[in-house]
């Protein structure tokens, strides 16, 4: 099977989409990524089709077992959806867990969100050993909203707790008091943190250069070409080489030919207020609301407030961008509401594609119809921390070896509901 190949010029492997628009509160040159390489000469283990968050942590976790592999991407590494993220990295899913529990049962429900709680844990660490100032820990707070009301959001911590996730529920006042925001039930929890996505992934791909990965970009893969052994990956130019598996880390920028039409694309917005505007609140807690749709807020770099949701099913960059300015408007709304303010201002708006899931999970697994070709799609509002949990998996598969959690997050569960 080739996947790609048309006429005398390959096809586009992925989707190729306008991944953000509008202003965001850093600027790209202010972050220049890693150098960039040539294409292998020969044949290498890996190799990963993405430079964002994704495929740096797949190349800094599998690089350091020895193998020899290879990334490229069409743009500059963390300059499509990583540099449209805000980069809340929680282990509490989109999906909440008392939802999912009566989806597939307790059990099955609590053993997805506590692996997933340990990569996160475990990605945490693996930063803290790289450089300490990557991430910055703080709680979450998760409002009752339309979602999960007083009641539900109750037993939704309750079900935390019984399976060892550490989460609290707390009544109005408490929230009111502790975080100094209008009053509301909410759930806080804790072994959660911030990132700058950008400056870890470069960081992440600066190390696993420094280890003896090949980088290059822009380089478009156009074509996979099945092998005995192995994929041969064929450039829009005709360029190719060799590897032994290839991951797709594409982000939203789907492999449709591999990846099941479940995992869906949708828009999202956001906002960033003036430098020195935080703190506005306490704990510089990560703040999101169980309604639909939500609000999410925290903290960022030079006392801004990034505050974003207002998600539509929709794709479209026509769309999006028409409807940035009302939904940008919405969003700061809804902050100076959580807030207890009479008003937000903001000096950033911009508008981001998006990935989501029936259960709010990631497609992490092998491709169904081509060997040596693996999927790590993170859609879903916890991107990042699917990443950790991706780079662990697939090292487990990739040596051969049976992780037990893998049918959880297998690309095409949705086909056997």
């Amino acid at each position: 099977m080739t996947a790609g190949r048309g006429g005398n010029r390959p096809l586009p492997l992925t989707e190729a989409w306008d991944l953000r628009s509008g202003k965001v509160p850093w600027r790209d040159k202010d972050r220049p990524p890693p150098a960039t390489g040539e294409l292998p000469s020969g044949h290498v283990d890996i190799a990963i089709l993405g430079g964002g968050i994704m495929g740096s942590i797949l190349a800094d976790r599998l690089r350091a077992n020895g193998r020899t592999v290879a990334i490229c991407d069409r743009r500059a590494p963390g300059t499509g959806s990583t540099a449209a993220s805000t980069a809340q990295l929680m282990w509490a899913m989109d999906v909440p867990l008392t939802t999912l529990a009566n989806r597939l049962g307790e059990q099955e429900a609590a053993r997805r969100w506590k692996r997933v709680f340990a990569a996160l844990e475990h990605f945490g660490r693996h930063l803290d050993g790289l450089d300490g100032s990557l991430k910055q820990d703080s709680p979450t707070l998760y409002l009752a909203g339309d979602l999960l009301g007083i009641d539900a959001l109750a037993a939704e911590a309750a079900l935390h707790q019984k399976h060892g996730l550490p989460s609290r529920f707390l009544a109005a006042d408490t929230v009111a008091e502790r975080f100094g925001i209008a009053p509301r039930p909410g759930l806080v929890s804790t072994g959660t943190f911030a990132i700058d996505p950008v400056r870890t992934c470069h960081a992440l791909l600066a190390r696993a250069q420094d280890r003896g990965i090949s980088l290059a970009y822009p380089v478009d893969i156009a074509a996979l070409h099945p092998l005995p052994r192995g994929i041969e990956l064929e450039t829009t130019e005709g360029r190719s080489f060799v590897a032994g598996n290839v991951i797709l880390a594409t982000g939203y920028e789907r492999a449709r030919l591999f990846l099941p039409d479940a995992f869906s694309l949708l828009s999202t917005f956001a906002i960033a207020t003036p430098p020195q505007t935080a703190p506005l609140w306490k704990e510089n807690a990560m703040i999101w609301e169980a309604s639909d749709p939500y609000l999410y807020v925290r903290a960022g770099n030079e006392g801004r407030i990034i505050a974003g949701g207002e998600d539509i099913e929709i794709a479209d960059s026509d769309v999006r961008n028409h409807l940035l300015p009302s939904k940008a408007g919405a969003i700061a709304a809804k902050l100076a509401k959580m807030l207890g303010r009479e008003k937000i201002e903001w000096d950033c708006e911009w508008a981001a594609t998006f990935g989501s899931s029936p259960d709010g999970l990631p497609a992490i697994g092998p491709a169904r119809n081509m060997e040596h070709l693996w999927i790590a799609a993170g859609f879903g509002g916890n991107g990042i921390a699917f990443a950790a949990l991706a780079a662990e998996i697939l090292e487990a598969s990739l040596d051969g070896a049976s992780d037990p959690d893998a049918p959880c997050f297998d690309p095409y569960r949705f086909e056997t509901e």
